[in-house]
């Protein structure tokens, strides 16, 4: 079923939102954007050379999100630039283009990456993020470039190349044939990074059950802050999936809205963007649960995924999900089906 375009204003206030001062709202709108994909880049593309550098920073992490070739410009005007607050963005979005399937693109990033960390007229912070970026390249290129760093004038920079590079990128590959075998990290954190590597070219079978894995761990962890941090990993799964237009765990989504606890943003972008017509009614009866709870920015969220099913599909008062949601909360029906 094709997906219907977002408006444009919809996604201005998305970008306008990337410099909220509320971190909720920038988190839900880099979120927002990254499910949406290719049609927010022109946008955010037109919108950077002129944003200040908060939004600029958004603008960045958007991008990274999406791993957009098109970024290359922006992400090495900004690195190369005189703005040290949005020096690590620019190189976050670099680093996850060095995976791009489009070769320029790649080739450029690294191009970039390796001409900062070595130019010594650059800001200790840019050679450093440039240098921290390249952790993803082959290791032709970066031991080489580490043990010239190692002798840099720069006392930073120094100390970065010298440093052994971190377990991290050795595993991430390792972690994630695991994830996909079956096996999950001790760490949440593990597998989100890794997920961020893969999460454009891992097969979609492959991220559908790493979400029934996820799940699983999460049930079975005793500690709620772990339990929360393993559900933050498996709402980017569904960001991932939902990204490339994929419902095959609507399944999982449509569970999760049932649960007491709100849930990170990221399912709710993936619902905005790919549920349908079965969403409906735990999609309501969150709105209803959080109209008596008083938890405002939940209730928008979810009124704002509802409707988005409603208008995408061209659902009525006289559809059958509509009917059941409408008998079952008729208050919240009403306000929900108010402004569609």
């Amino acid at each position: 079923m094709p997906i219907r375009p977002p408006a444009g204003a919809e996604i201005r206030e998305l970008i306008a939102a990337l410099a909220s001062d509320e971190p909720v709202a920038r988190e839900s709108a880099i979120a927002r954007l990254a499910v949406i994909g290719a049609r927010t880049i022109d946008p955010l593309l037109r919108a950077f050379p002129s944003a200040d550098p908060r939004l600029q920073n958004g603008i960045l992490r958007a991008f990274e999100a999406t791993a957009e070739p098109r970024a290359l410009g922006p992400a090495r005007a900004a690195l190369k630039g005189d703005q040290a607050a949005i020096f690590a963005a620019a190189a976050a979005v670099l680093r996850a283009l060095l995976t791009a399937p489009r070769s320029d693109a790649a080739s450029g990033a690294l191009d970039v990456l390796v001409a900062v960390a070595v130019d010594t007229t650059r800001p200790s912070a840019a050679r450093v993020a440039a240098l921290d970026a390249l952790r993803d390249a082959p290791r032709d290129i970066v031991d080489p470039l580490r043990q010239q760093l190692a002798a840099d004038r720069d006392p930073e920079v120094r100390a970065h190349a010298t440093s052994p590079p971190g377990t991290r990128d050795r595993d991430d590959r390792d972690v994630w044939s695991a994830a996909a075998a079956g096996r999950l990290p001790l760490s949440p954190e593990m597998l989100k990074r890794a997920l961020a590597a893969h999460r454009t070219t891992a097969r979609l079978t492959e991220l559908q059950r790493l979400i029934d894995l996820i799940r699983y761990r999460e049930q079975q962890e005793q500690d709620a802050a772990r339990r929360e941090q393993w559900r933050v990993v498996r709402g980017a799964v569904h960001q991932a999936l939902a990204a490339r237009n994929s419902r095959l765990a609507l399944y999982d989504l449509r569970d999760s809205l049932l649960d007491p606890e709100r849930l990170p943003v990221a399912f709710l972008a993936a619902v905005e963007e790919i549920g349908d017509a079965s969403c409906l009614e735990v999609l309501a009866a969150a709105y209803d649960a959080s109209s008596r709870s008083g938890d405002t920015w939940w209730r928008e969220h979810v009124a704002a995924a509802f409707r988005a099913i409603v208008q995408r599909d061209g659902l009525t008062r006289r559809h059958t999900a509509v009917k059941r949601v409408m008998a079952r909360w008729p208050e919240s029906a009403a306000d929900l089906m108010a402004r569609t």
